[in-house]
């Protein structure tokens, strides 16, 4: 049988083709809506993959036109579209779009909100499918699924769907994430749940299943005989910038990042091979990899695996920050880690004796996340008399950000009649390989969800597991009598020094980005 002819292959072509529907955005006034999903439906439509007859709605409290709202729109289109701004393709782009005002608690806004749905419908000719966007605050989400049940939105109307779009923060600990869990199951099936991570809509974040499923080089050397370590690492260079420190200082660095992305990605290294690409037998082994996480349970078992440290005022590309309980918002006695680094072992067969590393971290040198496989040293016996580099480990490097690509570091011999070797870097960009950019992460999640693919998306029992073990660790650190010391790092270092302590006691380094 062909490619052509699998059954299988086809099912994947079709489930990514979005279907015709109108999309409800809940806090449409909001940055997220202007800044992220606008400019992804816009280049979405830009690549000619927009459903027919698509419709948008803006659902938010304040009061304005339509022509008003669209022209908010298009001001950040243009500063923030991927593929530069169009008049003539915003134009016409734009005519979908509309806006309803309301109150995200008043049942009258919802069963307006329903007629225009319905009306939509009727220009149509034909019922659409719905899709509702929560890019509000949390503590929204509750009481619009509850007056979207009430109006009795939250079902597809003649063989229709109607699905729900959950931004993070999903909770703040496992209790919340269940309750809130608890509040969507009430009006949306699990199979029309979207929670969204936007790092796993980024490329290559889904080009690891590829690069280690489909590469016979990788493959069968992806595990504990071959590999040493493995190290992600998120790395901000920015601090509490735009008001954001109100929010951060309620949140921290594993909580605002390590419970989602970048458990996220650390889940797409480690997990099994799916028995095939349908959205649960992925998700299935990205969730055995959560619940396969050596616990961390207690003050000491955190402190001896978890670094939790605050930045002090430094310099940031030449530029002088302040501290960060000198932050703006941000309380001056606050325990609130701005930086987080874990040693984490994964007690499954593939992974056994493995630590896994993990850096988050606000005010360090650059911006950059990537993940990288430290492939351990083979026996040196033929070159016991060679000249070796400092660093002669074979290392798999996956960028994520914001140079996306991946580079294979190996040994190779220096010319010359010395017997002399140098680390040499094969290197794979996405950019300069396929000749184009790579599309931005919220267009493809936003056609996952309008094609009904949920592989990207995380499930419920995902979301709990991850919590669960996060809990342990803000316990012991704020719950505790005896808590793990709160670190300090100036701005515009690496880190806490006791950060490379961490992975010293292993005989390891973090790789220098």
């Amino acid at each position: 049988m062909s490619d052509l002819e699998n059954p299988f292959q086809e099912t994947l072509l079709q489930r990514h083709r979005a279907e015709p529907c109108t999309v409800v955005i809940f806090g449409a006034t909001g940055d997220l809506t202007n800044r992220k999903l606008i400019p992804a439906f816009y280049n979405v439509a830009a690549c000619g993959d927009l459903p027919p007859q698509f419709k948008l709605v803006g659902f938010a409290r304040r009061e304005k036109t339509d022509e008003v709202f669209r022209k908010e729109l298009e001001e950040g289109n243009r500063k923030n579209s991927r593929q530069g701004h169009n008049d003539e393709l915003w134009n016409s782009f734009s005519q979908s779009i509309h806006y309803h005002r309301s109150e995200f608690e008043d049942p009258a806004g919802y069963v307006q909100l329903k007629l225009l749905l319905d009306q939509f419908d009727k220009e149509r000719g034909t019922t659409a499918n719905r899709l509702f966007y929560l890019a509000s605050a949390p503590e929204a989400f509750k009481p619009i699924l509850e007056m979207l049940k009430a109006a009795g939105l939250n079902h597809g109307v003649d063989g229709k769907w109607a699905r729900v779009v959950c931004e993070k923060p999903f909770g703040k600990d496992l209790a919340t994430a269940r309750a809130l869990n608890a509040a969507v199951a009430e009006t949306f099936e699990e199979k029309d749940t979207y929670r969204i991570d936007h790092y796993l809509g980024k490329e290559t974040a889904q080009n690891i299943m590829v690069l280690r499923f489909a590469n016979a080089l990788f493959e069968p050397n992806w595990n504990s005989k071959y590999i040493d370590n493995v190290q992600i690492t998120c790395a901000e260079n920015l601090g509490m910038e735009g008001g954001r420190g109100g929010y951060y200082d309620t949140a921290g660095a594993l909580r605002d990042m390590v419970q989602n992305h970048l458990f996220q990605l650390l889940s797409l290294v480690a997990m099994e091979p799916p028995t095939d690409l349908s959205a649960d037998s992925v998700r299935d082994e990205k969730v055995k990899v959560i619940r396969a996480l050596r616990p961390l349970i207690g003050p000491e078992a955190v402190g001896a695996n978890v670094i939790r440290a605050q930045y002090t005022a430094g310099s940031v590309d030449g530029v002088s920050r302040v501290g960060y309980r000198q932050e703006d918002r941000v309380n001056p006695e606050s325990q609130t880690e701005a930086y987080v680094a874990l040693r984490l072992f994964i007690d499954t067969w593939r992974w056994q004796g493995v630590p896994f590393y993990i850096r988050v971290g606000k005010q360090l040198p650059k911006k950059a996340t990537e993940i990288s496989i430290h492939f351990k040293k083979p026996p040196q016996v033929p070159f016991a008399t060679a000249r070796l580099p400092g660093s002669s480990e074979n290392t798999l490097v996956i960028r994520i950000q914001p140079d996306e690509g991946i580079a294979l570091r190996i040994l190779a011999k220096q010319p010359g009649q010395a017997l002399s070797m140098q680390q040499v870097k094969m290197d794979f960009r996405y950019s300069s390989s396929f000749g184009k950019a790579s599309p931005e992460a919220y267009e493809r999640l936003l056609l996952d969800a309008m094609a009904g693919d949920a592989t990207l998306f995380a499930r419920r029992d995902e979301v709990e597991s991850a919590w669960k073990f996060i809990d342990e660790i803000e316990h012991a650190w704020h719950q505790s009598a005896t808590p793990p010391t709160m670190c300090e790092y100036p701005a515009g270092s690496w880190g806490p020094k006791e950060a490379d302590d961490l992975l010293r006691q292993d005989g390891h380094a973090w790789r220098l980005l």
